[in-house]
């Protein structure tokens, strides 16, 4: 996530590979395998266009240029997961989305976050895309 609000922040102008490899060399020594968020950033960036436009779709009320750095690009990396991925539960990457806004972004990004791939998932669960779990999505409670 840092490394996509870094690549953002900057227009989308710097190396995206290069800055990621540097990001884990600098703030994750202890990773052996920096694989994984090579393919998140690397997904992001593949798939920019398609991820903006569901954000757009499923978030009318907030334009993608009038979201926050950071919340925009949780909605990414959690649509990576959850559409295009999909290596992890459905369940499992909106926690894991909510949970990086609660952390990292503005008071109410848990909530925005859980809102729209939320509805994503309601989506796709009606469309056949994946099939809905028993257990619940996140709930926002504070």
């Amino acid at each position: 996530m840092q490394t996509l609000y870094e690549w953002d922040f900057h227009n989308k102008k710097v190396d995206l590979a290069q800055l990621t490899a540097d990001n884990i060399k600098n703030f994750a020594p202890g990773l052996d395998d920096g694989s994984f968020a090579a393919t998140l950033t690397l997904g992001v960036s593949k798939n920019l266009e398609k991820l903006d436009k569901i954000i757009t779709e499923t978030a009318p009320e907030w334009p993608i240029a009038q979201t926050t750095i950071v919340d925009r690009n949780i909605l990414r990396l959690g649509i990576l997961e959850l559409m295009f991925l999909r290596d992890v539960p459905p369940k499992v990457a909106i926690n894991e989305a909510v949970e990086l806004g609660k952390v990292f972004g503005g008071d109410s990004s848990g909530k925005f976050v859980n809102g729209v791939l939320g509805t994503l998932y309601k989506k796709m669960v009606e469309a056949g895309e994946i099939k809905e779990t028993t257990d619940s999505l996140t709930s926002q409670t504070s």
